[in-house]
């Protein structure tokens, strides 16, 4: 059993090593500064509960069966004794969840999941806040540069470059070779 999991793990692992990683992506409608910052608030807070749900159903699903396997039998590790235990260590005729447990199991991963999206949420805004404080602390012309990677220029911009200027890369100089 272990040996044909592994395989199929490793089965479907494969396309996502041919695969090639994404350069140029598109932008996203939400990159713009005509987005307000409570929207792009709440698609990052979408993102982080819908996005935590499989780990957050694992979880829940492993701690409901701890406790059925606690409450049913004490924790027995004999044949009859895992019937109840998590998905890892079960016997053959595994006594399955009730409906009520399942409905359990998924409200406890929605709350997980409603749970982490919230503290993502207060974390960012702690840093968004700290980082505005910080900037408004600044002496008054105080230049704030913000980084870019080099030669990532947007469509308007490549267009904006006149044909007579020559975009001229800086190159450093390589140091002196030491004998």
């Amino acid at each position: 059993m272990g040996k044909k999991f592994t395989l199929l793990l490793l089965l479907m692992m494969i396309p996502a090593f041919l695969l090639q990683a994404q350069t140029d992506a598109a932008p996203s409608i939400f990159e713009s500064d005509k987005v307000p910052q409570w929207v792009k608030d709440m698609r990052r807070w979408e993102i982080v509960a819908f996005g935590s749900i499989p780990f957050t159903m694992l979880t829940a699903t492993f701690a409901v069966d701890m406790y059925r396997w606690k409450t049913a039998n004490g924790m027995d590790f004999s044949s009859e004794g895992r019937r109840y235990a998590p998905w890892p260590m079960k016997s053959a005729g595994a006594i399955v969840m009730e409906k009520k447990e399942q409905e359990m199991v998924f409200i406890i991963a929605a709350g997980l999941s409603v749970g982490i999206a919230v503290a993502d949420q207060v974390i960012y805004q702690i840093k968004r806040n700290r980082a505005r404080k910080r900037a408004e602390a600044l002496p008054v012309g105080t230049v704030i540069v913000t980084k870019k990677p080099w030669g990532e220029e947007t469509p308007e911009e490549q267009d904006n470059i006149n044909a007579d200027d020559e975009a001229v890369p800086i190159i450093p100089e390589p140091s002196p070779e030491q004998p």
